[in-house]
């Protein structure tokens, strides 16, 4: 029984190796031009589009896209959305082996992102909401 533990536990997988956080060129070189499908324990949590000029576009995977950019401010990237202007989203990046995982810095320890997938095409968004 006692081997039966060991060999459980040596064939666990390896959590990916941090190259630490990545500085704004870095995350610019990585992220621009694609899409990337954030997850969250295991669930989809929502996806961003890097565009050009640090501009991006973010969803909770319903469909409404929240315009915004980003800025580095003291080895963190920021987000600003443009419903929320004065409210700045901070996290810090690292890139590993697995692909980029994101920490909030607001509230450290609280939310964790990592990179479930990324690709070329742009962001589905619906049209904007019309109603009286």
């Amino acid at each position: 029984m006692k081997w039966m533990w060991i060999l459980l536990y040596v064939s666990l997988p390896i959590p990916a190796a941090s190259q630490g956080a990545m500085s704004a060129g870095e995350f610019d070189a990585y992220t621009r031009g694609k899409t990337f499908t954030f997850g969250s324990q295991g669930a989809p949590y929502g996806a961003e589009e890097y565009l050009d000029n640090r501009r991006v576009r973010w969803s909770f995977l319903d469909g409404r896209c929240q315009e915004g950019e980003w800025y580095e401010e003291a080895g963190q990237i920021c987000f600003v959305y443009e419903h929320k202007r004065d409210e700045p989203q901070c996290w810090r990046f690292e890139k590993g082996a697995g692909g980029m995982r994101a920490l909030f810095e607001n509230v450290p320890g609280q939310t964790e992102l990592y990179e479930m997938a990324q690709s070329d095409e742009p962001l589905m968004c619906l049209g904007p909401e019309i109603g009286v």
